[in-house]
């Protein structure tokens, strides 16, 4: 039977797979369109960034944990401690985490403590006493040397003094087995065991000062004004001055238990040795405020040194 030409045309058509023609739809077009899209979505954050205000760069100071107080203390004691605060406290009762006292008690506290010797008979009661401004000065102490020795440092503050000064030291025992007294720990303001103390009075401007005076040891009890008197002469007040140092005190007394400083009106004078243990027997003392020496004071237990003219 023959075939037309039209049904072979059919045939052909349904047996050979219809070519594709590539739509912009397809996957090329996806893989065309993909950079072009990524574009678009960064310039849209580029804007949307740059319409954000501007970032922080700067760092704030003074934000965080403020920094823990840390107390130097004394350690020398077995029940007491001293802080560089100047609070006394029972050892246990130490704060763990800043080391210092509470500050519950009496701050500078003297308990146990001469003020005329400025000695007290507990070393962490000497050492709060001493950090007391009105009775030691910074100024003063960091010019003092630690020991007598030309290279010998200086004291580093008021604490570092204070803890030195109020251990024991040769002036305050005797016979190297037995304290003088029982205020034994003292922060007087003395450069060394032996009773030497800085002045700005050298030997020659000292003498030239005492020129035409007559310097005469008084006997126990007696005022300047007697010792001047028995030899016809007159105390001299504005002199007092001049004999009011350790150096001069030194010259004219033995001063074997050293040179401190006090508070009375028998000054310069030397305690005899017969006095009270407490009074610190064979020791020279000097008035601490030269505006209050006077030429009629007078103590039983003291022998004064006088200007006379």
């Amino acid at each position: 039977m023959a075939t037309t030409a039209k049904q072979l045309d059919s045939h052909a058509r349904i047996r050979t797979p219809a070519t594709r023609t590539p739509s912009a739809s397809g996957p090329v077009a996806d893989r065309m369109a993909s950079p072009r899209i990524l574009f678009l979505y960064a310039a849209a954050a580029a804007a949307f960034c740059a319409c954000l205000p501007a970032p922080v760069s700067a760092i704030r100071k003074g934000i965080g944990l403020a920094e823990p107080i840390l107390c130097r203390r004394t350690v020398q004691g077995r029940h007491l401690i001293s802080d560089d605060n100047g609070y006394v406290c029972s050892a246990l009762s130490v704060d763990p985490w800043s080391r210092c006292c509470p500050r519950t008690g009496a701050r500078f506290s003297c308990q146990g403590c001469n003020l005329d010797l400025q000695c007290c008979n507990s070393y962490e009661y000497c050492v709060s006493c001493c950090l007391d401004p009105s009775r030691t000065n910074e100024g003063d102490v960091q010019k003092l040397k630690v020991a007598k020795s030309v290279t010998a440092g200086t004291y580093t503050d008021i604490f570092d003094f204070c803890m030195g000064r109020c251990r024991h030291s040769s002036a305050s025992v005797v016979h190297e087995n037995a304290y003088v007294s029982d205020f034994h720990h003292c922060f007087m303001m003395q450069q060394n065991s032996s009773g030497s103390t800085e002045s700005n009075c050298g030997s020659r401007d000292c003498g030239s000062r005492l020129a035409g005076i007559n310097v005469l040891l008084g006997r126990q009890g007696e005022s300047c004004n007697s010792v001047c008197g028995v030899k016809g002469q007159s105390c001299v007040p504005s002199k007092l001055s001049e004999l009011n140092k350790c150096e001069i005190l030194q010259k004219y007394m033995r001063c074997k238990s050293g040179c401190f400083p006090s508070l009375g009106p028998d000054q310069p004078a030397e305690v005899v040795d017969e006095a009270p243990r407490n009074l610190n027997p064979g020791a020279c003392l000097y008035m601490q405020m030269d505006e209050r020496l006077t030429c009629d004071g007078s103590h039983q237990h003291t022998r004064r040194l006088c200007p006379c003219a």
